[in-house]
């Protein structure tokens, strides 16, 4: 699965989905966690819908979406798009994050997390 998790540093996630100007996108399965790639979400257009839109397709490549906070619409439009929003506690440690998923993984994963898992691997199969 492809994780894209908001964060200024790389480090925890920090940010809101519709502020952040970077994700750190990784690929997480019950084995690894890797870094794929940062992608730049700072050239935003002004108008709301654009904006969303545009940060939507930044992060097209993701199964699921960690950021601090989203707002209702953005969180509508997000998992239109085929992409789970999580929201969690800012600070939250991206390798902590994995880890729990890898654990859930590994163990016997919530339904939602079973459903995006093997879409992810029927995908990349």
């Amino acid at each position: 699965m492809n994780i894209a998790f908001a964060s200024s540093t790389g480090e925890k996630v920090d940010q809101h989905f519709g502020w952040s100007k970077q994700f750190y996108l990784y690929k997480i399965n019950k084995e690894s966690a890797a870094l794929l790639k940062v992608v730049d979400s700072s050239q935003e257009p002004e108008e709301e819908v654009a904006k969303l839109n545009y940060k939507i397709g930044t992060i097209e490549d993701a199964d699921i979406m960690y950021c601090t906070q989203i707002g209702p619409k953005a969180s509508k439009m997000v998992q239109a798009s085929g992409i789970y929003p999580v929201r969690v506690s800012e600070g939250e440690s991206i390798a902590d994050a994995s880890k729990n998923l890898q654990a859930m993984l590994a163990g016997e994963p919530p339904m939602w997390l079973w459903r995006i898992f093997h879409k992810a691997e029927a995908r990349s199969a």
